[in-house]
């Protein structure tokens, strides 16, 4: 089978995801050309230079709807014979993309591609498209539905893991964004994003608290105690499902849980042909790709089943890992993947995640598995694994291995 090589990653910063965020007034297919943009320039993608553009988003609806992949293109400075797809499979939609991208690689239909995602949180908030997983009774009611805040309290209930140990995970990933940035660790891959006159926006991550503390966080009331104990209720609903749980333990707020943030990534793809044809040299080898579907009640513990599939199908072990990056979606989802695998924290989200510096939904995957590869490069590691929960039930996963 051939083999897939990453050869570039970028990412634009992550704005708030609010009205007065630095990256409102950018449309997410103008956020996605700044990452194009940026591939193309930085490695001189000259006409159909890629095969497809592979492009994940999660709330397709609005000006995020329709083939939002194929607008990107097209307000971007790629050549117009380069299409376009968009996939969604929640939050881990930008990895997929580039799980898809390595796939089609390696089975030879095409030398290359770009691939990563997007999400406009502010302009398009989530959870507008009213998929049917939560509002259709039929589905809902069968399926034991509850919100993604009250599945994290459950895993922190399931696995025995209390508020104090929460917030000791979210300060320290304030703490570990701060120095990253401080040390410039994200240089390479950073794309400022800027006005029609060239003028800067946005060129940091904006949703950083690093003055966080325990004693800050611990004047937060908790997200999704009242939604679980009073109206809807969806705490009874949880434990129809779970009967063996006496109460639910809501832990998570907002400063334990990942941020709300627009942004986009991107990731060129491409075979050992396509390198040499281009005279580019190749970053890191695409190992491996997974994914798996889960109870779609407790929902995101997807990061566990999925990491044991993708070693078991490639004769790995743990210990054959030398950094992770586990999404941040909330602090009990990487807490239940270091208690399931025994991983020390030393070696999982080493500059920060997502509860520091924000989850932009379709845009997370790509932006976590770029971070990868560049705190790889930094401290010289051979072999890094990428996965996150996924909304619903379902896990993805990628190994990559420099070269």
């Amino acid at each position: 089978m051939t083999e897939a090589y990453i050869y570039d990653a970028v990412r634009t910063p992550r704005g708030k995801g609010r009205k007065d965020g630095s990256l409102h007034e950018v449309t997410a297919a103008r956020l996605s050309a700044v990452a194009l943009n940026a591939l193309k320039d930085r490695n001189n993608l000259e006409g159909h230079a890629v095969e497809d553009v592979i492009w994940g988003n999660v709330t397709q609806v609005g000006e995020q709807g329709a083939c939002l992949a194929r607008t990107a293109v097209l307000a971007s400075d790629l050549d117009e014979s380069i299409p376009g797809v968009s996939i969604n499979r929640f939050c881990a939609s930008g990895l997929e993309a580039v799980n898809m991208a390595a796939n089609q690689v390696r089975g030879r239909a095409g030398h290359a591609y770009i691939a990563g995602g997007v999400e406009s949180m502010s302009r398009v908030p989530m959870g507008m498209d009213g998929g049917a997983i939560a509002v259709d009774p039929s589905i809902a009611i069968d399926n034991y539905f509850v919100p993604q805040g009250i599945s994290a309290d459950i895993i922190a209930t399931e696995y025995g893991f209390s508020r104090d140990a929460a917030d000791e995970m979210a300060v320290e990933s304030q703490r570990r964004a701060k120095a990253a940035w401080d040390d410039n660790r994200f240089a390479r891959s950073i794309v400022p994003v800027r006005d029609i006159n060239g003028l800067t926006i946005l060129d940091h991550d904006e949703y950083m608290r690093p003055g966080t503390d325990m004693q800050s966080l611990g004047g937060l009331n908790p997200s999704f105690q009242m939604m679980g104990e009073q109206m809807p209720g969806f705490d009874k609903i949880a434990m129809l499902k779970y009967p063996h749980l006496e109460r639910i333990n809501h832990i998570h707020h907002a400063g334990n849980s990942s941020g709300i943030v627009d942004g986009a990534a991107a990731v060129l793809i491409g075979d050992k042909e396509f390198g040499e044809a281009m005279g580019l040299k190749p970053r890191a080898r695409i190992k491996a790709t997974a994914k798996i579907g889960t109870d779609p009640t407790i929902m995101l513990t997807g990061p566990v089943p999925v990491t044991e599939k993708i070693l078991r199908d490639n004769g790995m072990e743990i210990g054959d890992i030398d950094l992770f990056e586990v999404n941040e979606a909330f602090a009990s989802v990487v807490m239940r993947f270091e208690q399931a695998f025994g991983v020390d924290h030393d070696k999982v989200n080493v500059n920060g995640g997502s509860i520091a510096m924000g989850h932009p939904l379709g845009a997370t995957g790509a932006m976590i598995l770029g971070a990868l590869l560049d705190e790889l490069e930094r401290s010289d590691r051979e072999t890094g694994l990428a996965t996150l929960c996924i909304g619903s039930g379902m896990g993805a996963a990628t190994i990559i291995e420099r070269v």
